[in-house]
Formats: structure tokens, C-alpha cells, sequence
């Protein structure tokens, strides 16, 4: 009976739309996408698109997207396209010039307008579900943009959080457009503290798995609801399921019955800053490039703003050298940057990987060279998985130190070719029968399989190794029989990598102590749960609890001695640290807890706390309010499963912001297998039974199932609709 009902209301969806026809020219078009579209919400809220063409499925898609959080996918692109301070005033001046700088919306047309068809028909799908979505809620009122139109999807292409423009130190811009003084002040881009940008990616082979399929973990490290979760289906071959970062209209990361690809940050160098040596004759500016004096090429760029009184402006004179724009000075040098800047080919690639179906299809994508800030991790239902580094690196002179600003007055600085595919950092099925990335270097992607660093030219990666990486390979080596169950384990395994070296070494110090050090007394205790501790985490662990205080501690105290040292901090402790600063910080992080939370004796889970409280970007907390423990930690001690949570000001309670954001675990056989949470819930409104429905889930690493097949979603379906219904 509730089928035939759902029939009969998806029967008389579009006379109604019909009937609006006279009031917009447009709803005579949308009422054919709808007709050919149909969304089915599963019992968490996932909206499972399925269109006739691969543009039906974009529009609802988006539609589905719109209705979980319209404010988010909006504000994308208002951030996208350099709007952000019509919508948040004056503080937002400086971010939306750095976008302005490198996005040119008139450009961007053209990119549209010369697009192949088939893209066009998705940007076209993309801006009629959005629209559709805003006639449809007269109730809706969004902050800047009224009326989205196609050519907007090419200002936001690739789908990471803090792409690569994100690189462009705002605080050095703004001293040097603003004309204020540098300060060096550290700004939020410097924050050395923060959680460490990232994600997991992990593959295993058929010849390491109890079932020989291959399987494949996705684990994004990002800000909390950065993406939505949701299925897109057409009759063209398109079926792809995973993490959709707000307002896109492709899987960033996911499968779909064939293969899977995880994105991971990257170390590759694939910026370059240059110095400029500029010399002004009369009223104009010239830059030295080999024996030519070249003229900037200058733009006016005006930046509207949101104030009490109504909107003002602030204009800006830019310059460019044929490197890229400046952005900020050195040493009396300008400084210009350059970037990859391929709108088309990067929503391209972002697109047709969802449609990939085996290695060599998925690998094809890879020839565009797009994918620039991250690496990738891949697998399939061939049993082939894999490892795809940094997508674009342009060929350099490794005379030159691309880790610092290059002269741009020496041709011998310029951009060579990029490096194909088999030039960079790769691996296809290696011997260990696993590999993963983890934000860390490839030299140890698979154990004695992995790439060689000396292989390769040393701008192709600019990290190292990391805890998180270390416990990777702790998990995934010498293992044989992987299922399902057994790599989510190991996804959420509870081991702390960091405190190997470090806990060894504070105890050592407080067994050295002299008997009439005060703090023999005063740790004896401490030190005795911390030499007893098995280096897991856990919502009960007071261990944990002393172990991340004492570790922030000594961080404040050598950090940055330990960074002009060119050593870990964690190897810092143990040969450069005096043994009475490692007691001293114990002491001050035991005297901490007991402030702030009665007792050193806290487990951690009373103080790691999960909470969502409203559908705010940036999440307010109240101590007093509902949350939840969890038991994992920063990734910077080496928790492959990473929360980072801190204390807020007037708050004890530490909350997270950031970390896992969404995980899934997908085996590859006959038919596609895969299990999923993501942070909170789907929907961004509190009002929702979706808003924060897996938060205890996501908390305890309980993945559901995913009802990929709509066989599955038999007695899992909440509701089925066409968009507008």
C-alpha cells in the first residue's frame, strides 16, 4: 500500500509544475529533468539519485544536495568565486582578493562557452537543479548568489579542502596590497598547532585478503560536514557512490561496482614562488627577466563588502608577471606564484574518474593532469590496486631549491613539461600485496615495494615520514587474510605511535631523578600509570589523557627548537631535551587536568568530546550542552582514526572539528560490498532526524551498511520523490 502511494505522488508532481509554467519561463525545461529523476532517501537520509542521462543524475544530485544544506553548498562557491565578504563584510577582504587573483569569472565564461558539449550539458543540469531548488523554496534566501549559472561549476573543480590557492599567505598579502607593515604575526594559514591536514588511504590485494577481493579503505581528514554522502546513478553507464564535497557535482571520493579511488594531501611541490626584481621608471613598474626589462601586466580588482550601512567596496591595483600574480614581498623583491589553473580539464578529470571502471580506464583520467595536491589511492574488482602520486608536476631544474622562492630573472627557473604518469611516483600491484598513503612521503607506500626516492627528482615530494604513516605499515604488514571487519580494525586500530620513543624517555628521566627532586614525589604516580601503558587510546584511558597533555606540553616548550633542528619532536625529547623539562611539563600537564577537570585521573573520553548543536559552519559548544566521548585522538600522536578536538575558550570539555570526516571500507568482487559512516548525519538542519543520527556511530568506528544496489534499499527507504515533490 505505501509503494502505490509513493506512485500516485510522483504521478501528479509535474502537472503541478506545469501548472507554474506561466510564472517561469524556465519550468517547462526543469519539468522535463524532474520527470526524469528520481531520488530515493534511504533510513539515514542518503539521497540515492537515479536519472536517465548522467545530467538527470547532476540535477537531482545537486537538488538532493540542496535540500540537506543549501548554506554550505552556497557558500562554496561564494568563497570560489571571491564573493565571501559581500556575505561576511570587512574581515573577508583580503581571502576573497587572493580568489579574485587567480579566478577571472569573465574567463571562466569563455572556459564554458568552449566547452565540449557532454560538459556543458552536466554545468548546464548542475545550475537548473540549483535554481529549481530556490523556486521551489520561495522560503530560502541565499546570501549572495540569487541565480547560479553553469559556467559558476568551473570555479570550484577539484574538491579538496584548501586547494591549492589556499597556499597564498593572506596575511603577506594583505601587507603588501593593503600597504601595511610586514608584521610576520602568525595568521590562521600558520598555524603550526593545528589538526594536521589530511586523510588514510588504504588497498589491499586479492593475495592479502580472506575472500581475494580487493578492498579498499576510504578515510578523509577533513573539517566536519565538509562533504555530503550520496549515490548518483544514470542509464549512461554512471553509478558512483561516496564523499561529495558540498555544491560538486561529482564523487570526489568513493566507487562505484568496479573500482574506487581515495584522495590523499600531498607533499608533491607543484608551486612555485619567484622572486622579482622590479625596477619603476615614471609612473610604471618593470621586472628583470634575463636581459629584458618586461612591464607587469596591471588589473584593477574590486572587492565588494558587507557593512552596517549596506554594501561598500575596496579596489585594488594587482600585478602580474608571466609567472603569475604577485603575492607578497621578500627581502625587497616582489614575490609572484604560480599554479595550476585548468578549470575545464580538472572538473574534466573529476568527473569521467567517478566512470572508470578498471585501472587502465581510471589511469587515462590520469592524463590530464589535474589532480594537483593530492595522491590517490585505487582499487577494483580486477584485483588491481594501486598508488597515483601528485597529478601535475611541472619538470625543473633540481639545481634550484623549490622549497624557497627561484630567481625569475633566470630563464633556467622556468616550467619545463609536466611529468608523465610513469615519471612520478607510482605503484601497480606491488609484492607486498597492500600499499596506502597517509599524508606522508611514498618511500614507504608498500613497505619494500615502494618507490625509491632516488628515482625521482626531489621536488616531486617535500615531506617525510609521519606517526600516522608508521602506523600504517604496522597494521597492514605481515597480514594475510584481511576482510572487511578486519580493515576497519585496522582503520581504528587504537595504537599511538608517537609516545614509542618519548614515554620511554620520561620515564627514564624520573627514574634518574634524584630522590630530593620534588617532582620524584610529586610524579611517582603519574609516571607509574604512563610506564604501565599499552600506547592505545581509549574513551576510558587516563594514560591517554596525561600522555596528549604532557605532549602538548612539551611541544609549547621545544617545538620550534626541535624544527630548527631538523629533528622530531618525538626525537627531540629523547637526545636534546634536559630530563628536568620532560618532568616539569609532566607535572604541568597533571596540574592542567586536575584544574580543569577535578582530577589528572580523567579518562579521555571526558574530555574528547563529539558535539553538534546547530547547522552552523563554524560550530559554537556549550560544556553544558549534549556530547558524546570519543575515543580516538589527533592524528598527531599517530591515530590512524584522527579527531582533532581542542578547548574553546570558557570551555574544559576539548570538542573536534576536524579529522574523520567520513570512512569506508569497499570490497570488490562479483557485486560491490562496502560499509560507511560519516561525522553527525546528512542533514545540516537541526529540525532533522538526520542531523546528527550516526554521531555515536562515528564515534565508536561502527560503520553501517551501504545500500548501493536498490535491491538494498528494499525496507531501508524512507522516501522516494522526484526533485520539487
Amino acid at each position: 500500500m505505501k509503494k502505490l502511494v509513493l506512485v500516485f505522488v510522483l504521478a501528479v508532481a509535474s502537472p503541478t509544475i506545469a501548472a507554474q509554467a506561466a510564472k517561469n519561463p524556465e519550468a517547462a525545461r526543469w519539468e522535463q529533468e524532474v520527470r526524469n529523476v528520481t531520488i530515493t532517501r534511504d533510513d539515514w537520509g542518503i539521497a540515492h539519485v537515479y536519472g536517465k542521462a548522467d545530467a538527470d543524475a547532476v540535477f537531482g544530485m545537486i537538488y538532493a544536495q540542496a535540500e540537506d544544506d543549501f548554506n554550505r553548498v552556497e557558500t562554496n562557491y561564494i568563497n570560489a568565486m571571491g564573493r565571501l565578504a559581500e556575505a561576511e563584510g570587512e574581515s573577508k577582504i583580503y581571502q576573497d582578493l587572493r580568489m579574485k587573483l587567480f579566478i577571472d569569472l569573465e574567463a571562466l565564461k569563455k572556459d564554458y562557452a568552449a566547452s565540449p558539449e557532454w560538459l556543458k550539458k552536466l554545468m548546464n543540469a548542475w545550475a537548473d537543479g540549483l535554481n529549481f531548488y530556490l523556486w521551489k523554496h520561495p522560503e530560502v534566501k541565499p546570501r549572495v548568489i540569487q541565480r547560479f549559472e553553469p559556467w559558476m561549476a568551473l570555479s570550484f573543480t577539484e574538491g579538496s579542502i584548501g586547494g591549492d590557492i589556499e597556499r597564498v599567505n593572506l596575511g603577506q598579502l594583505e601587507a603588501f596590497y593593503g600597504k601595511v607593515a610586514v608584521s610576520q604575526a602568525p595568521s590562521a594559514d600558520d598555524d603550526d598547532t593545528e589538526e594536521p591536514r589530511g586523510s588514510n588511504g588504504m588497498a589491499i590485494a586479492p593475495s592479502n585478503t580472506a575472500d581475494h577481493h580487493a578492498l579498499l579503505l576510504i578515510n578523509p581528514h577533513t573539517s566536519f560536514f565538509f562533504r555530503s554522502e550520496l549515490q548518483m546513478v544514470s542509464e549512461e553507464g554512471l553509478n558512483a557512490y561516496g564523499a561529495v564535497t558540498w555544491g560538486q557535482f561529482f564523487v570526489y571520493q568513493g566507487f562505484n561496482d568496479r573500482a574506487g579511488w581515495m584522495h590523499t594531501s600531498s607533499g608533491v611541490n607543484a608551486i612555485s614562488e619567484y622572486l622579482e626584481t622590479v625596477e619603476k621608471k615614471g609612473e610604471k613598474f618593470y621586472y628583470k627577466y634575463g636581459k629584458e626589462e618586461r612591464p607587469f601586466e596591471v588589473k584593477e580588482i574590486t572587492v565588494p563588502y558587507k557593512t552596517g550601512q549596506g554594501m561598500a567596496e575596496k579596489k585594488f591595483t594587482v600585478y602580474r608577471t608571466q609567472h603569475g600574480p604577485i603575492v607578497h614581498e621578500m627581502d625587497g623583491k616582489w614575490v609572484s606564484i604560480r599554479l595550476m589553473q585548468e578549470p575545464v580539464k580538472a572538473l574534466t578529470q573529476s568527473y569521467t574518474r567517478t566512470k572508470a571502471k578498471d585501472y587502465k580506464s581510471f589511469r587515462q583520467t590520469m592524463e590530464l593532469h589535474t589532480n594537483s595536491s593530492n595522491n590517490t589511492i585505487f582499487a577494483d574488482a580486477n584485483g588491481d590496486i594501486a598508488y597515483f602520486h601528485g597529478n601535475f608536476i611541472p619538470r625543473r631544474d633540481t639545481s634550484f631549491d623549490w622549497t624557497k622562492p627561484v630567481d625569475g630573472s633566470n630563464p633556467a627557473t622556468q616550467w619545463g613539461p609536466l611529468l608523465s604518469v610513469d615519471e612520478t611516483p607510482h605503484l601497480l600491484n606491488p609484492k607486498s600485496g597492500w600499499l596506502y598513503n597517509s599524508n606522508n612521503w611514498p618511500w614507504s607506500a608498500a613497505g619494500p615495494s615502494s618507490p625509491k626516492k632516488e628515482d625521482f627528482p626531489i621536488y616531486v615530494e617535500t615531506g617525510g615520514e609521519s606517526a600516522r604513516g608508521l602506523h600504517a605499515i604496522r597494521v597492514l604488514k605481515d597480514k594475510r587474510d584481511f576482510t572487511i571487519d578486519s580493515l576497519i580494525d585496522a582503520a581504528y586500530d587504537s595504537y599511538l605511535t608517537w609516545f614509542e620513543k618519548p614515554i620511554p624517555c620520561l620515564v627514564k628521566a624520573w627514574d634518574d631523578a634524584s630522590a630530593e627532586s620534588p617532582l620524584k614525589t610529586k610524579m611517582a604516580e603519574q609516571i607509574e600509570a604512563l610506564r604501565g601503558w599499552d600506547l592505545r587510546w581509549g574513551m576510558k584511558s587516563v594514560p591517554t589523557s596525561l600522555a596528549v597533555f604532557w605532549g602538548q606540553e612539551i611541544e609549547k616548550r621545544v617545538g620550534d627548537e626541535a624544527k630548527k633542528a631538523g629533528l622530531y619532536l618525538s626525537d627531540y625529547i629523547c637526545t636534546k631535551a634536559p630530563a628536568e623539562l620532560l618532568l616539569q611539563a609532566l607535572s604541568d600537564a597533571s596540574d592542567k587536568l586536575s584544574t580543569d577537570f577535578g582530577s589528572w585521573e580523567t579518562p579521555w573520553g571526558n574530555i574528547n568530546r563529539f558535539q553538534r548543536l546547530t547547522g552552523d559552519i563554524v560550530q559554537p559548544f556549550n560544556d553544558a550542552g549534549p556530547s558524546i566521548p570519543v575515543g580516538f585522538t589527533s592524528a598527531v600522536w599517530g591515530s590512524l582514526a584522527s579527531f582533532g578536538a581542542k578547548a574553546y575558550p570558557g570551555k574544559k570539555k576539548w570538542y573536534g572539528t576536524s579529522g574523520n570526516s567520513f570512512v569506508a571500507v569497499v570490497e570488490f568482487g562479483e557485486k560491490v560490498r562496502a560499509r560507511a559512516v560519516t561525522a553527525g548525519g546528512e542533514s545540516g538542519n537541526p529540525a532533522s532526524k538526520h542531523f546528527n543520527d550516526e554521531a555515536l556511530r562515528y564515534s565508536t568506528g561502527n560503520l553501517r551498511e551501504v545500500y548501493f544496489y536498490r535491491s538494498q534499499l528494499q525496507g531501508h527507504t524512507e522516501r522516494e520523490y522526484h526533485p520539487g515533490n
